[in-house]
């Protein structure tokens, strides 16, 4: 077991797993240390090797009252192998002992299913209401060709497309100097959509982190040379994800949104990468979904609307867990979450 794994040594073994996920990357730690997070890594070895182990996210209670923990897709491990399972458990506990942490929240990047949840709960952990990634998303498989990924969306999506084109939109791979259209759009967005979005800064330092090594790319639409939307996606081993996108109120009528995706997806697709998440729809069953997407805006219904044109397939992660440390904190916790309206 060691606590605090170097980012080399870690990054290589993320970059081992097949499935290893861009918010367990050691550029994510950093990237949260920068807006209100402390980051931190634990691991298990064998035969000098990291086996299992998680990148964890530690925020301040207000009044010194200890630290809330977070392992975003992870822990990156084996929960069928008992004995690994035990150790990293093991530093888990040690690290919250050290950070006063009165919960470890973990969101593992699994799909949801009986039996990780009989596995997670024999492991001292506790199914939570409380999310913060979308546990639901669409996934789309892009390791075919691009007449198949065409040809398995929504006749209107592909239209709209091929019509970007036609209303000569150009999609380009942004830079730096880039940021500011694409933070003045997120903002409106933001207030047209009624959802937070990061700071200017935020946004900046993602890039710096992720763009050099082509683990992210910024796109952007203009018309007539001038920026009217934006899209942030990420990329990890295989998977690639639809994080951040932003339009204007002017030429949306030009469809720059649905461009911007097929040029994600060709980059993911040229990056070697044979899944792209659209990231995050509603928490319903398909056939809720195909119900009342027409009818409901709220939330993440609107998005749902748009992003279901692009085909793939509608999957559940098994969402959120939390292994609690100070019971009466966790309890008044609980209670300051749903006075905001977060529990769900």
């Amino acid at each position: 077991m060691i606590l605090q794994p170097s980012p080399e040594q870690w990054d290589a073994f993320i970059d081992s797993r097949p499935g290893g996920h861009i918010l367990q990357t050691s550029a994510w730690g950093e990237l949260k240390s920068h807006f209100g997070w402390t980051a931190d890594r634990v691991a298990v070895m064998r035969d000098g090797q990291i086996v299992a182990g998680a990148l964890v996210l530690f925020r301040s209670l207000p009044l010194r009252l200890g630290t809330l923990a977070y392992i975003p897709k992870g822990p990156v491990l084996d929960f069928d192998d008992e004995a690994i399972s035990l150790e990293l458990l093991s530093g888990f506990d040690r690290l919250m002992r050290r950070h006063r942490s009165i919960l470890l929240k973990i969101e593992p990047d699994r799909l949801a299913e009986l039996a990780l949840s009989v596995r997670l709960t024999h492991f001292g952990f506790r199914p939570s209401p409380q999310t913060v990634q979308p546990p639901r998303t669409i996934t789309i498989n892009i390791a075919c060709h691009d007449d198949d990924i065409l040809a398995a969306m929504h006749p209107k999506t592909r239209y709209n497309i091929r019509l970007s084109a036609r209303k000569e939109v150009v999609v380009r791979e942004a830079n730096e100097s880039d940021l500011a259209a694409f933070n003045a759009l997120m903002q409106v967005t933001g207030e047209r959509d009624e959802f937070a979005v990061h700071s200017p800064e935020y946004y900046a330092l993602a890039y710096r982190l992720f763009a050099p090594g082509n683990q992210a790319r910024l796109f952007v639409a203009t018309y007539q040379e001038q920026v009217i939307a934006g899209l942030f996606a990420f990329a990890q081993g295989k998977r690639a994800w639809y994080f951040y996108g932003a339009s204007g109120a002017v030429e949306r009528e030009r469809m720059p949104n649905h461009a911007l995706q097929w040029a994600a997806i060709q980059w993911a697709k040229a990056r070697g990468c044979c899944e792209y998440d659209l990231w995050g729809i509603p928490d319903e069953d398909e056939a809720t979904l195909e119900a009342h997407y027409l009818e409901r805006s709220d939330d993440l219904w609107g998005v749902y609307r748009f992003k279901r044109g692009f085909g793939g397939k509608v999957v559940r992660f098994a969402g959120a867990f939390d292994r609690v440390y100070d019971p009466l904190l966790y309890k008044a916790y609980e209670l300051y979450l749903k006075s905001r309206g977060r529990s769900k």
